[in-house]
């Protein structure tokens, strides 16, 4: 691939899952800091595509703002204000916002979940397995993580699929599958003040309202109550508009990012066999593989932050008010981190890779959660296979934003 044919900003250009790294590959090597142009749809951007580069940028949240927001989109003051979440928001703040979830997600807390987790993926895979031949993302995939949530959310499981319904619509807003409005049509003008554009946030806020309604002054240790209840540390309570933003957060992006790092596993050990065998053999590698799962996986292609002044890197001279990319995928292929970053290698070693960000104030907050229910999926899942292969065409989501997988058709024979 030539430096000229790279467009970052065309999500046609994502929907084969290779196009992707070879633009990377390309940038890393040739263009590390890059201007993108977005033609109709933006101002344009420059691409961070280096590891040690994305970390700075990250972390640097005095130089390089989520104030201006963390999707392409470009928002004006007003918007900002109505669509304002935790991601969305730095400095003091950001750390008062995070602290009212803190707890609810810690190791410590998370692994209370283990037992809980085993038995619904159990179910989960008892379900699934017994078809034979089965879409993995529909049967698999996409179920466990949901019901984890509604768990922690405490909705009834009969709600499970209206909350996967919601996530494909917000986050699949450039998937036309998906996508009720899509991003950069004229219909989605009339939803410029709604998260992604996406009609489907109003419904996500109505549901989010009525267990606010019905938690208020309660004593429950669900996510809601935390939230409805919750005295933020900072004196500053949470705005109707918080409270929507915030319960939107939590219904889309742990569920949505879970899911799809699932599916890319199970991708990657059909298509190497010999790693599934390495595990199935000795389950007490599975959590440092959980963290090449993660590597490989790279379930958010992007984070976009905004230059609060002048600053040049790698010879680019960044100007205040610039959208600047941080692409996750591409430092997580970095040949100057990781040896052989396209193998896929269940035993590699300091594996430093930045799928939940590094040292960032907006590191992920679900990152010991995620793990956990990676962990579980695969230690339950592998030594129920004697095989399982690809039964028909994998379809993914066309986002340069998520890199998703919407079918893995699998056929399993039991061990």
């Amino acid at each position: 691939m030539r430096l000229e044919d790279v467009d970052l900003a065309d999500n046609d250009k994502f929907l084969d899952g290779e196009t992707p790294w070879r633009m990377f590959d390309v940038l890393r090597e040739q263009a590390p800091v890059h201007w993108q142009d977005e033609g109709d749809h933006g101002s344009g951007f420059w691409s961070i595509t280096r590891h040690a580069d994305i970390v700075r940028v990250d972390r640097d949240a005095e130089t390089f703002t989520s104030m201006k927001f963390v999707n392409l989109e470009e928002v004006d003051e007003r918007q900002a204000t109505i669509r304002r979440s935790l991601l969305e928001t730095d400095g003091p703040r950001h750390g008062v916002l995070r602290r009212i979830m803190q707890r609810e997600f810690t190791p410590r807390a998370v692994a209370g979940y283990e037992v809980f987790l085993r038995g619904l993926t159990a179910r989960t895979l008892d379900a699934a397995l017994a078809k034979g031949t089965f879409d993995f993302v529909k049967e698999v995939s996409a179920d466990f993580p949901i019901n984890v949530l509604a768990k922690m959310l405490d909705v009834p499981e009969d709600d499970t699929q209206q909350l996967i319904d919601w996530g494909n619509r917000i986050i699949g807003n450039t998937d036309p599958d998906y996508a009720d409005v899509l991003l950069h049509s004229a219909e989605s003008e009339k939803y410029r003040d709604l998260p992604f554009r996406s009609p489907a946030s109003i419904e996500v806020f109505e549901y989010g309202r009525e267990l606010a309604r019905q938690r208020r002054g309660g004593d429950g240790t669900d996510l809601v109550s935390k939230l409805v209840n919750g005295t933020p540390s900072d004196g500053v309570p949470l705005s109707p508009n918080d409270f929507d933003n915030y319960f939107l957060l939590l219904v889309v992006a742990g569920n949505e990012t879970t899911r799809h790092a699932i599916s890319h596993t199970m991708r990657a050990l059909i298509d190497h066999p010999e790693q599934a065998e390495k595990l199935r053999q000795d389950l007490s590698l599975m959590p440092n593989a959980v963290e090449e799962f993660l590597r490989w996986a790279s379930p958010v292609y992007h984070f976009r932050r905004t230059a609060t002044r002048d600053v040049e890197m790698h010879g680019q001279k960044i100007a205040e008010g610039d959208k600047v990319v941080m692409w996750f995928g591409s430092g997580n292929r970095d040949e100057r981190v990781f040896d052989s970053p396209y193998t896929f290698d269940v035993t590699r070693q300091n594996n430093d890779h930045i799928t939940f960000g590094k040292g960032s104030p907006h590191f992920c907050l679900g990152n010991a959660l995620a793990r956990l229910e990676i962990r579980v999926m695969f230690e339950e899942l592998l030594p129920r296979l004697a095989d399982i292969k690809l039964a028909g065409d994998i379809r993914r989501v066309r986002s340069n934003f998520v890199n998703g997988i919407k079918e893995l058709p699998v056929t399993v024979t039991l061990a």
